[in-house]
């Protein structure tokens, strides 16, 4: 038994962060179950008496929660010790650090005379004559920086300070600097400043210069503590140097451009500047850092004659590359996600020219950009390369630090490349805020796409204090627009109208956040702000109660629009919107009564039932059908739910009734994608939702995989069968929407179907099919890592083997499919028999074994539709023995996926006079088929 992590805030070990409340959490290693005993000491660094003390205390929460009043600049040591009834005791330490807190900066604002300048840097030495305890830096900058202490980059930390509306908020970094100090040695640190974000072209429809300022400025403050117990301050004063740097051009979407062969000289005093020092905080964004390196795949010479580096993987980051040309010599890289007729290809990333280029220096050294990042697979090199090799270039994939949660392997290839494809969509999209592409001229935090991907997120990487520095973005907006939420957050100056599902965001994702974490201090952050972006529709509402009349996104980018070229689906925008205002109007009710806030959860509770009561007049017929015969329609009234229980049944056959016209392909865009496979599998229609998820023509999540993607796209056909990408000038090939159908495969496949807010109770309960019959799975839950993997045996006996970890802290309702009372099950080795009712299991490791009552291995049909037949190779030789009706499409391959491919074997000797099937080999046939099991490849 040992603790294996201990969390403050949701972070490890932070440093300068923003500490309104105190949340530490922690993790118990142990192979048995344990009732404990806790106690919490807190010190301050070096001072031997606790500052705070809990008693013991035999609490099973494996979290403490706590206000201190914290002092600045202070490191604070966390000291956790746990008892349990075999007499063990053990311990746990960590630290946090805080950063100035509500001390103004000292230092000053400091720029340069010219406004003009790409790279700005920024020069103070000093003498250090004594013996050093400890050094911090503090610092941010207008614009994105990098800081160097004697010509060694001062921590791993990239694009600094983050993604803000910089009018009201700028992110103050905190560094140890102890190591990098030279005693009794003059010490030199620069900061280095380019426009990124702040300054830089940036925005939606190509962007715009100068968002928030036209002029690059830094702020900084050393703190020193010496041995003797003095200490020193140096700041940013007029007794700094400025100059330029070797960077002539350098934006977020222009790339950059970096000329090694500069001298840097001509310094100058800095020129002191008044921008206000009020905005400034202590961090909330976790750092952007490299999280991996990817060498390269392959070379390529296209035909046009172009040399193309392949990485394989469709990320984002930068090229890192060893320089080996000559003193002056240029080199240019290119970024693309797709070649084009084998050549390189770039115009979906529209306006972005996504290009490093470089001017060297003659000397040996690998090299990279500074102030921006690419979105890529393919890089197009323009200069020298005779002297390069494969491995003189390395990706840096960069994202947010975050840890990843989750792993996942099927017995099915293709949907392990989905999964990773969804995770790799992740990763190149929380790059300090949720971005909806990494590539082109928009890398926006765009509400909706985040909105309707956050449980996903949440099974994939902990991002808990990802979400709670954007959710404070999205406050600091809502106070700009009177509770309006933007499209996108930070706004960027957009002026553009709120829009249901993606203005929900504020509403949706804590109430995600707090169902997942069991933290309630990220409801009653966003508490307010729930309330004021409620509050705002209500005042745009023309209709009592409904959401109508406004612009809406609707189902966006669904397929069964009926406006040709329309990206907005067929789904009433304002049947969605007013679905969401009353469901946010719910959550505030739910979050008031956490709260104990009781007066509103009377106001709320009331106008949520009231939007309840108008959407169903409105769009659920007397006879309790709803009025709307679309996928997303009937996927929303079931899930929020709007329908009244006797009427679901009714809705669910007309749910699968609309799929079956859609020849049991999905039609849904970004609003009904995350819940269309969710509502079958909750009304006993799982296979179906199987067939939707294992689908691989157009349209659905394994045609992508088929087509090589690496990254989930934006459109369903951002890419066409033959490999031409789609003409519409939107058009990502690295979008994470509608990957949020790994939220139902985590539910419902591997089989984490319910949890407490916290993990501390976990429903088990997997939807087993033949199709995906091995499943092995791990993931981090807030208090440990929980293991379930299983196998649907395919012998004659079907047996099924679950093996499960449960981690300390958390029990598990085991909920096994296709039992009875009479079912004997085995867990490690003892037979028991669960009348119909959960098996709990508590800390272990848990074989588990039984034949389950029905069958889930699956028999061909009369009707199985040739394209299914024709994926089992046995099987074909057999129908071949009989008749060569199959013949047609060994000659004729395109036609499996083509219309009649979609057709029986029988309906095909009945519609087609050219294929003549006797009616004798009919009955062979069909009988064959009846008799032959449906096994998963």
């Amino acid at each position: 038994m040992y603790i294996s992590q201990i969390l403050i805030n949701h972070i490890d070990k932070p440093m300068g962060f923003l500490f309104d409340k105190l949340r530490i959490d922690f993790k118990i290693e142990s192979q048995n179950d344990y009732d404990i005993e806790k106690q919490l000491i807190i010190y301050k660094d070096k001072i031997n008496f606790p500052i705070y003390q809990t008693k013991k205390e035999n609490k099973k929460e494996q979290f403490y929660e706590l206000s201190l009043d914290l002092e600045p600049m202070t490191r604070y040591i966390i000291e956790l010790i746990i008892y349990n009834t075999n007499g063990e005791k053990i311990t746990g330490k960590s630290w946090f650090e805080t950063g100035k807190l509500s001390e103004e900066m000292n230092g000053n604002w400091i720029g340069n005379s010219d406004k003009n300048l790409q790279n700005t840097l920024f020069k103070k030495e000093f003498n250090i004559t004594k013996k050093v305890k400890s050094a911090r830096l503090y610092m941010t900058a207008l614009g994105l920086y990098e800081s160097y202490l004697n010509n060694k980059k001062i921590g791993d930390e990239i694009l600094a300070p983050g993604l803000t509306d910089y009018d009201n908020i700028v992110q103050l970094q905190t560094y140890d600097i102890t190591s990098l100090l030279q005693e009794k040695e003059k010490n030199s640190l620069i900061i280095s400043v380019a426009d990124g974000w702040y300054k830089g072209n940036f925005g939606f429809d190509g962007g715009a210069d100068s968002i928030f300022g036209d002029h690059q400025l830094a702020i900084a403050e050393i703190h020193i503590w010496y041995q003797d117990e003095s200490d020193e301050i140096l700041i940013t004063d007029d007794s700094w140097e400025t100059t330029s740097g070797q960077i002539s051009h350098s934006s977020i979407y222009y790339g950059e451009d970096l000329d090694l062969t500069k001298d840097i000289g001509n310094w100058k005093k800095v020129k002191l500047s008044n921008h206000k020092k009020n905005i400034i905080t202590d961090r909330l964004s976790l750092p952007i850092k490299i999280k991996d390196k990817i060498p390269v795949k392959t070379i390529i010479k296209t035909p046009l004659g172009e040399t193309v580096l392949d990485f394989g993987q469709n990320q984002a980051g930068w090229l890192e590359f060893f320089n080996k040309l000559e003193y002056g010599e240029k080199i240019k890289f290119e970024f693309g996600e797709i070649l084009q007729n084998g050549n390189f290809y770039r115009d979906n990333l529209r306006a972005a020219r996504a290009a490093f280029e470089v001017t060297s220096d003659g000397i040996e050294k690998w090299v990279s950009p500074h102030f921006t990042y690419f979105g890529y697979r393919y890089v197009k090199i323009t200069g020298n390369f005779s002297k390069f090799s494969k491995e003189d270039f390395i990706a840096n994939v960069i994202f947010s630090d975050i840890r990843e949660n989750i792993y996942i392997k099927t017995n099915n290839k293709k949907v392990n490349q989905l999964i990773s494809n969804v995770m790799w969509g992740q990763k190149s999209n929380f790059i300090d805020v949720p971005t909806d592409c990494p590539q082109r001229d928009e890398r926006l935090g765009w509400t909706g796409d985040a909105n309707i991907f956050s449980n996903t997120a949440m099974f994939n990487m902990d991002v808990y204090a990802f979400y709670n520095k954007w959710l404070r973005d999205i406050r600091n907006e809502q106070i700009k627009f009177n509770g309006m939420v933007p499209l996108y957050v930070p706004s960027m100056k957009s002026t553009d109208k709120g829009a249901a599902v993606w203005g929900d965001a504020i509403t949706f994702i804590p109430w995600n956040i707090y169902n997942f974490y069991g933290d309630l201090s990220i409801l009653e952050s966003n508490y307010d702000s729930m309330k004021s972006w409620v509050n705002w529709i209500g005042k745009q509402t023309i209709h009592k109660n409904l959401w109508k009349g406004s612009f809406q996104f609707g189902d966006w980018l669904a397929l069964d629009t009926e406006t040709p070229g329309s990206p907005i689906g067929k789904t009433d925008g304002d049947f969605i919107a007013s679905i969401y205002y009353y469901y946010s109007a719910y959550i505030i009710k739910e979050s008031a009564v956490l709260l104990e806030k009781k007066d509103d959860v009377k106001v709320y509770e009331s106008l949520s039932e009231s939007i309840l009561k108008e959407i169903r007049s409105e769009w659920v017929t007397p006879n309790g059908k709803l009025s709307l015969d679309t996928q997303t329609a009937l996927s929303l009234s079931l899930k929020f739910p709007i329908l009244v229980q006797q009427h679901k049944d009714r809705n669910v056959k007309e749910l699968v009734k609309r799929i079956e016209l859609d020849n049991k392909h999905l039609k849904t865009g970004f609003v009904g994608t995350p819940y269309l496979c969710q509502v079958l599998s909750d009304n006993n229609q799982h296979a179906l939702a199987v067939d939707l998820f294992l689908n691989e023509d157009f349209p659905s999540w394994l045609y992508a995989v088929n087509l090589g993607a690496t990254t989930v796209w934006e459109r369903w056909n951002s890419v066409e069968p033959d490999g031409k990408i789609n003409p519409e000038g939107m058009n990502s090939l690295n979008h994470y929407s509608i990957g949020a159908i790994m939220e139902w495969f985590y539910k419902y496949v591997l089989g984490i179907n319910s949890f407490s807010p916290g993990f501390q109770r976990v429903t088990i309960s997997p939807n087993f099919d033949y199709r995906l019959n091995s499943i092995d799975g791990s993931m981090d839950t807030p208090i440990g890592k929980l293991k379930i993997s299983y196998k649907v045996e395919v012998n004659d006996l079907h047996k099924i083997e679950i093996n499960i970890s449960c981690p300390f802290g958390m029990i598990i309702d085991l909920n096994l499919p296709r039992t009875n009372k009479s079912t004997p099950i085995s867990i490690n080795k003892e037979v028991v028999y669960t009348d119909n009712k959960s098996i709990m299991l508590k800390t272990g490791e848990y074989k588990i074994s039984y034949i389950p009552t029905l069958e889930y291995i699956e028999y061909y049909k009369v009707d199985t539709k040739v394209n299914e037949i024709i994926k089992n190779k046995d099987l074909v030789k057999k129908i071949g023995k009989i008749d060569s009706v199959l013949n047609f499409f060994k000659d004729n391959p395109d036609e499996v996926n083509g219309f009649l491919g979609t057709m029986s074997i029988e309906e095909l000797s009945e519609r087609m006079p050219f294929i003549n099937v006797p009616s004798k080999n009919m009955i062979k046939i069909n009988d064959l088929l009846k008799n032959t099991r449906i096994i998963s490849n």
